[in-house]
């Protein structure tokens, strides 16, 4: 079965609060929401670096690698986009 983010957000907030012997019951969306958004800041960061190595791996085809980076940064523009209608 294919977890969603926030599938997997709210789960690993579960499995926090239960480390820390914390309620479920003790700020549930707040934990959630920051391991959430704390994933999508890693996403973008390296979609961010793919998409830099990628300009830096093709210099004899030069155009095709800014084609592969442009694509590369449509989707970083689109997590952060989620992100931020996230607050």
């Amino acid at each position: 079965m294919t977890k969603n983010l926030r599938e997997r957000a709210e789960a690993t907030a579960e499995e926090v609060r239960e480390i820390l012997g914390v309620s479920p019951t003790d700020h549930p969306k707040e934990i959630a929401d920051a391991i959430e958004h704390a994933i999508i800041r890693a996403l973008v960061a390296e979609r961010h670096r793919c998409a830099d190595m990628a300009l830096e791996g093709y210099t004899e085809t030069n155009a095709k690698a800014e084609l592969v980076a442009e694509e590369i940064r449509q989707v970083r523009s689109v997590l952060i986009t989620n992100l931020s209608s996230m607050r």
